[in-house]
């Protein structure tokens, strides 16, 4: 195959547009790059990581908002993050060291999405 891949951008739908893309901007501290009210999409983006908020569109029919895994992002400084997000967000997992030489932790966005954070220990 020739085809290269440039980079993974996830859309993240939810029902509750305005109040997700204020969570990514305020509790993640993600940049507004680009939004349509009207569509009820935003692009975000933070340190070269981006993202879309959107409202399910009619093109596609879902029995839910979900996703069946979780959301990773290496981190340089998972502590400070850690310190930052503990008393502001709903915690899945508190920071740890895990055997595979990660130090890391996850949280709940408000759609119920894992977001995790990671950072090598070698």
């Amino acid at each position: 195959m020739s085809t290269t891949f440039n980079s993974l951008r996830p859309i993240l739908w939810t029902k509750k547009f305005e109040e997700t893309v204020t969570f990514y901007r305020n509790i993640l501290g993600f940049d507004l790059a680009e939004v349509n009210m009207e569509y009820q999409w935003a692009a975000l983006i933070k340190d070269g990581v981006e993202l879309m908020i959107s409202a399910p569109n009619g093109q596609v029919s879902f029995p839910a908002i979900g996703f069946t895994g979780s959301f990773y992002f290496n981190v340089n400084n998972v502590d400070e993050l850690w310190e930052i997000l503990k008393d502001q967000t709903d915690i899945c997992y508190e920071i740890e060291n895990f055997p595979w030489d990660m130090r890391e932790f996850a949280i709940y966005d408000i759609n119920g999405y894992i977001l995790q954070f990671g950072q090598d220990l070698k």
